[in-house]
């Protein structure tokens, strides 16, 4: 489990950097598959999601474990996930890309927002969806599911290293999620990964402005044209001027 602590330097950062530009970033580090595929916004926000990552591992179901009278145990883990996942964490379940069994509800998923959360993402399926796009914290899921997780899912490890859509996710990364979808950052990178994307996001901005200007991508996407390197040193500084000069 990592030691490494999001500080709010870097949380503000990627509260404004898309998932987009982090998969780049990651990309040339040689990360691939840090993008959790399959999962889309319960209900879009205004804000990305930002968080560090605390697990929740489901297995297949077994019917002689998962009656519902397992709900009558305090300890059961998908209980106790929602009571211990830390403020400011984004609660990862790994539901095995199945969605037909929902992995949580409105009730557990209003009790965590309440707790502080910074978001929830699985790659399975929420009950209640309705309800839990009304919250005003972000979640993450495949799609609608209306069966009580016992039908198919045995929630079975708290806060260990999982699968959540092909992604892999370890207690303690840094979570990103936007309209496109949600991102994994390796603990030890997210600091220089949100430094280097916030001037990505600076960058990404001038081209589109040029781009609906009437400029060719020709020298501009890449910047392979000094000329291209010269006006974008021009706009930021006009930008970085207080307003009035």
């Amino acid at each position: 489990m990592t030691h490494y602590e999001l500080g709010e330097e870097t949380r503000t950062k990627l509260m404004r950097i898309s998932t987009a530009s982090i998969a780049t970033a990651l990309f040339k580090r040689g990360l691939r598959n840090q993008f959790i595929q399959g999962v889309v916004p319960v209900s879009r926000k205004p804000q990305n999601m930002v968080g560090q990552a605390f697990t929740l591992r489901y297995i297949p179901a077994r019917e002689d474990r998962n009656q519902i009278t397992v709900f009558r145990n305090e300890d059961h883990p998908q209980r106790q996930a929602i009571e211990q996942c830390p403020a400011g964490h984004v609660l990862v379940m790994d539901s095995r890309q199945d969605a037909r069994a929902a992995s949580a509800g409105s009730i557990l998923i209003t009790r965590l927002q309440v707790r502080g959360a910074a978001g929830v993402v699985t790659d399975g399926g929420f009950r209640d969806a309705e309800g839990i796009g009304a919250l005003d914290m972000p979640a993450y899921h495949a799609r609608p599911s209306a069966p009580t997780n016992l039908t198919l899912h045995e929630a079975l490890d708290i806060n260990v290293p999982i699968g959540c859509g092909g992604a892999p996710v370890f207690p303690g990364d840094v979570i990103v999620g936007d309209g496109d979808g949600v991102i994994v950052i390796p603990a030890h990178l997210a600091d220089e990964i949100a430094t280097e994307c916030a001037g990505m996001e600076d960058f990404e901005t001038f081209v589109l402005e040029s781009v609906e200007a009437g400029h060719s991508i020709i020298g501009l996407y890449p910047p392979t044209r000094r000329e291209t390197e010269e006006r974008f040193a021009k706009w930021l500084n006009e930008r970085s001027r207080p307003s009035g000069d």
